[in-house]
């Protein structure tokens, strides 16, 4: 018999509306199966069960009355502890965050899922503030990955990639300010898609500044496009917030590739990636061509990208967290405390120069995609890492081990603002040295305000190499 837990957020809603099981049985199946894989893998960081219930009984009703409110209504959706919830603490992955709160407001994507019928039933494990990109955190310890309980997932949506990977609900509301939705979705093996800047309103402010994006991750591409079109949208809280673009929202899954050009940068000019996740990738690049897009190696030129973005990063993060107390800051993730020492070598000017590299970057981008619609790259520049792996003293920047940058595909597209996912387009050998049977990731890169693309491009590869989650060992 078919784990209700395990299904689409789809095929969830069409068994509700045939009514052969209900809201509430899938709450009961996620809930019995989140408290089976917590001890393995730690996704969660709480549970919100009683009023998961209520807002499971209140779908049920609403199904069994022909008065669904939307294409997630009664589909159970965790979000990471990052992202603000009413009555539930967001503690962000810290020890400094006190959990009396008061907690009095819902972030606007967390608003919105609660009003389109979708049942929040659990908080997900995050790093640090969002600032480490390794699957810990002070306050929850190691996230594992269900493909290998001995590897993380990458941060800092660490425990939304467990989750969805492990089959424990469909969907999971992220963050990303660096590729904190894109690097676990490839680690972790699952979809994450960051939106274009402002499509998804965001409040409070990310401790990266402009960096930052909220999003969804899932497991397959129909729910995370089903999950965008209800989140986005302004919000009165959120200057930035664009007003709602529903070119960017709509999506067909039969439009597939032909007529579409492609660019395919192996290297982003920065760095050849693992031979796995080249071959992986290579593979990847092909099949779209099969699929009749136009395809073509090429790299964007994106000169000072890294000095920009880590001035960028480290002034808005840094004052965040100089903010806290001498005491507090004590507590910290080491990942996490040093970018006061960092950035306080900077300048004004420092900072005003790395944002006209920024406008620079985004024009140049603007102009790759005159060229073509669409950037495929590796998500990751390396295979999944062990659990508690750690940096060596001399590595600067969280990108960095042991003096190697192995996370350098991502952040450019946080600087430009437009859209980009992560898919998995392979696993690893069986006998692989390092990673055996783990995930690869593709990244899938979109013009501004064209997700609509990314998500078509991501769906036509889904049905082209489809995935099947990784079997766990669970103790009843």
């Amino acid at each position: 018999m078919t784990d209700l837990a395990t299904l689409s957020a789809a095929e969830m809603t069409a068994g509700f509306a045939s009514g052969r099981f209900t809201p509430e049985e899938v709450l009961r199946a996620v809930l019995q199966r989140a408290h089976a894989v917590q001890p393995l893998l730690n996704p969660f960081c709480r549970f919100d069960e009683a009023r998961a219930g209520e807002a499971a009984a209140a779908s049920g009703a609403r199904w069994r009355e022909g008065t669904a409110l939307s294409a997630l209504d009664g589909v159970p959706v965790s979000v990471k502890d990052m992202i603000l919830t009413k009555d539930l603490p967001t503690l962000r992955g810290s020890k400094t965050v006190d959990p009396a709160g008061p907690w009095e407001e819902d972030a606007p994507s967390v608003a919105r899922l609660r009003a389109a019928g979708a049942v929040l039933f659990a908080k997900t494990t995050t790093t640090e503030f969002g600032g480490s990109p390794f699957s810990y955190s002070p306050l929850t310890g190691e996230t594992r990955n269900a493909w290998n309980p001995r590897y993380g997932c990458s941060g800092s949506s660490m425990g939304a990639a467990a989750q969805l990977a492990a089959g424990v609900g469909p969907l999971a509301l992220a963050n990303d300010a660096a590729g904190s939705i894109r690097m676990p979705a490839s680690f972790g093996g699952c979809y994450g898609i960051k939106p274009t800047y402002g499509l998804v309103a965001t409040y409070p402010p990310s401790a990266a500044g402009s960096l930052g994006h909220v999003g969804p991750m899932s497991w397959t591409v129909t729910d995370a496009a089903a999950m965008l079109a209800i989140i986005a949208g302004p919000d009165p809280r959120d200057p930035d917030a664009l007003p709602r673009y529903e070119p960017a929202l709509h999506f067909h899954h039969g439009d597939g590739l032909k007529g579409l050009r492609i660019a395919y940068s192996r290297t982003m000019g920065v760095r050849e990636p693992d031979a796995e996740v080249a071959k992986a990738c290579d593979d990847a690049a092909a099949c779209f061509t099969a699929l009749g897009a136009e395809v073509e190696e090429a790299d964007p030129a994106l000169p000072d990208l890294f000095e920009a973005y880590d001035i960028i990063r480290l002034c808005n993060r840094a004052a965040n967290v100089g903010r806290l107390s001498k005491e507090d800051q004590a507590k910290l993730d080491p990942v996490v405390a040093r970018v006061v020492e960092m950035a306080s070598s900077y300048t004004v000017n420092d900072y005003i120069w790395a944002n006209n590299v920024r406008a620079r970057l985004k024009r140049a981008m603007i102009e790759f995609h005159q060229r073509y619609d669409l950037l495929i790259t590796p998500t990751m520049a390396v295979l999944p890492h062990k659990s508690g792996i750690q940096q060596a003293p001399t590595d600067r920047h969280w990108y960095e081990m042991h003096g190697e940058v192995w996370a350098p595909y991502t952040f450019a597209f946080n600087m430009t603002q437009q859209p980009a996912a992560s898919i998995v387009c392979a696993l690893t050998d069986e006998d692989s040295r390092e990673a055996p049977g783990l995930p690869i990731g593709l990244q899938i890169v979109g013009a501004p305000f064209r997700d609509d693309l990314v998500l078509r491009a991501s769906a036509a590869f889904e049905a082209a190499v489809p995935f099947q989650r990784p079997a766990l060992a669970l103790e009843n």
